[in-house]
């Protein structure tokens, strides 16, 4: 065993190697997409025997599944963060912004969270779900004339579908990717305000 190999070996502390697996997939998947992951290049990275990482995961479905659900996690964070910081009269707006921006600077993660090999894991659609009732409530909240939780949970859907459409066009249209997000607001403001 060569000397590089035995010191990446001890940079890890046997508590917290689930967590840094994680965060080497992270890594992985930022810097070369989803088809770079492989258990063997997570190993290596991590600086422990190839087999080690069934000990933390049955294969990589389950890998990845855990990696969506934490992308699912630090979007619920910056939309809560979002909602605390906006201004009266805006917090539909800025949570459809901040769901935009974390589509642009995580955009490797965003494509994982909405991979469908990865959508129906129970721990992915948990994080999902919790990440879409911080939407909800800031409808119910910037809406409270509409007190029917069916009306509520429309308008959430549409905001959502709204936002993610948005960044899967950002990709093809890069000339205006900064303002297409804004640009899709004030269109359904036009569209909604006229009816």
């Amino acid at each position: 065993m060569a000397w590089s190999d035995v010191a990446a070996r001890r940079r890890y502390h046997v508590g917290n190697l689930r967590a840094q697996l994680l965060e080497e997939a992270r890594a992985i998947v930022e810097e070369g997409g989803v088809a770079q992951l492989n258990l063997r290049t997570l190993a290596g990275r991590a600086g422990i025997a190839a087999g080690s990482v069934y000990h933390h995961y049955s294969g990589k479905a389950e890998l990845l599944a855990e990696l969506a659900a934490a992308g699912f996690q630090e979007l619920e964070r910056r939309l809560k963060e979002a909602q605390d910081s906006a201004v009266e009269g805006t917090r539909i707006r800025t949570l459809a912004r901040a769901y935009f921006a974390y589509s642009k600077t995580d955009s490797a993660m965003f494509g994982l969270m909405f991979d469908p090999a990865v959508a129906t894991h129970p721990g992915v659609e948990q994080a999902r779900t919790r990440c879409f009732a911080v939407l909800q409530a800031a409808v119910a909240v910037a809406l409270p004339a509409r007190k029917d939780a069916d009306q509520i949970d429309k308008i959430a859907w549409a905001v959502w579908a709204c936002g993610h459409g948005a960044a899967s066009l950002r990709a093809s249209d890069a000339d205006r990717a900064d303002e297409l997000m804004e640009d899709v607001i004030q269109g359904l403001e036009l569209l909604f305000g006229r009816r």
